[in-house]
């Protein structure tokens, strides 16, 4: 939708702007960087909104000071509370932290370690409890009971949807010949905030902007609600981008995104991993799996092109082992990385000869795995898997071919 109602629900543009002034004390003007590979594929500039190089790593400290902010005194002597996997875990602990604010933010027992250790450092206490984030907020929310302590919402709230929306501003700015700006969604806080943030200034400028939202196929509540016209549970399969994987969209945030976002659409997890390895050897961008839709997004047409783009980068905070296998899934879905299982006979020369078959296809074993105990194989057999470096899909089938020739039955793994 291009023309924004006069009804729509959350912060006004001067409240976004009053927000900004406040967010300015913490957070920075993150850089916007072009991507000459992503406007080939587009066909117009492509810009990257790199919120992954903000302080605590992601937008949430947006969000998280505006609402710190806010704050009474009385409000503030009682004590901060959240319950987060990660970003909004962080954001809110380094909040606290600049305001002199105690916090205590409850993470799920298996957190990446990575995550706890930098909320720790941010100044917060930290509770570890709940398998699932679902028992950490309802170990929040017992706190908060206990204690007294306000439960700082990830994106269900007026000043945290204000606070994230200062990126939209920023984005304007930074860029004021885009068309079309492209957000990640995951609760809808920081997809509301930008969407009704430039919608409105673009208005008060006499012009119009396009706003598409993105989520995970695993995690998208969103689609399912829009239909509905109300916010829908929907069960979330797991995702790699977990940052956005949430199950039921927030009230406030769903109320904005309706009347703002003019369209939703979905990624993949190749598609995501594609998009990971894309920023990570084209822009020498580090960014978590959750922060790389938007790109994911406009490399698979997803979003139209009308003119110039921006994709935002929502957050960087990615477990190196996190970045390791995504990095090989995202090979493997590019067409760069091929695993193959092949059965053998058991006799001398065998793995040398299928070595010899890879090299001579200009392929890079990196890997061999040989076992002589696979189920249905015969006492005088045994199976490898081989795992090769290969230039894209059609060097993947050569290799294939190669095998296949020399009499081999090759499976392939990876696909």
């Amino acid at each position: 939708m291009n023309e924004l109602s006069t009804t729509v629900a959350g912060p006004t543009l001067a409240e976004f702007e009053a927000a900004r002034e406040v967010v300015a004390r913490v957070a920075r003007q993150t850089p916007m960087e072009s991507s000459r590979h992503l406007e080939r594929l587009f066909g117009a500039p492509v810009r990257l909104k790199c919120e992954n190089l903000q302080r605590t790593g992601s937008y949430k400290l947006r969000g998280a000071y505006n609402r710190l902010s806010s704050l009474s005194e009385e409000e503030r002597a009682r004590g901060v509370v959240a319950a987060s996997a990660g970003n909004h875990a962080q954001g809110v602990a380094y909040a606290a932290r600049e305001l002199g604010i105690r916090a205590t933010i409850f993470m799920p027992v298996g957190v990446a370690l990575p995550k706890l250790e930098a909320t720790r450092a941010y100044g917060a206490d930290v509770v570890l409890a709940g398998a699932s984030i679902g028992e950490t907020l309802d170990a929040a929310a017992a706190f908060a009971d206990e204690t007294g302590a306000v439960i700082i919402p990830p994106f269900d709230h007026h000043d945290v949807v204000a606070g994230q929306g200062t990126l939209g501003l920023e984005i304007l700015e930074q860029a004021p010949d885009a068309t079309t700006i492209v957000v990640p969604i995951g609760g809808g806080g920081l997809a509301a905030g930008i969407a009704s943030a430039v919608k409105q200034r673009a208005a008060a400028e006499g012009r119009s902007i396009r706003v598409i939202g993105v989520q995970a196929s695993n995690a998208a509540p969103y689609v399912a609600s829009l239909a509905a016209g109300s916010p829908q549970q929907v069960p979330v399969v797991p995702t790699i981008a977990d940052g956005i994987a949430v199950y039921r969209p927030g009230a406030l945030n769903f109320e904005i995104i309706r009347d703002t976002i003019d369209e939703i659409v979905t990624v993949g997890e190749d598609d995501i991993a594609r998009a990971l390895l894309v920023l990570l050897e084209r822009a020498k961008l580090v960014v978590e799996p959750a922060g790389a839709v938007a790109v994911a997004a406009i490399m698979t047409g997803a979003v139209p092109n009308d003119g110039p783009a921006v994709a935002v980068l929502s957050g960087g905070n990615i477990d190196p082992l996190l970045v390791q296998r995504v990095i090989a899934h995202g090979l493997a879905a590019s067409g760069r990385y091929l695993t193959v299982r092949i059965g053998l006979p058991d006799r001398p020369g065998q793995l040398v000869r299928v070595a010899e078959l890879v090299a001579g296809t200009h392929a890079n074993v990196v890997e061999v795995m040989h076992t002589r105990h696979g189920r249905g194989m015969q006492i005088s057999e045994v199976e490898i898997d081989i795992s090769v470096e290969t230039r894209g899909p059609a060097h993947r089938t050569e290799v294939v071919e190669a095998l296949r020739r020399a009499g081999y039955s090759p499976v392939v793994l990876d696909d």
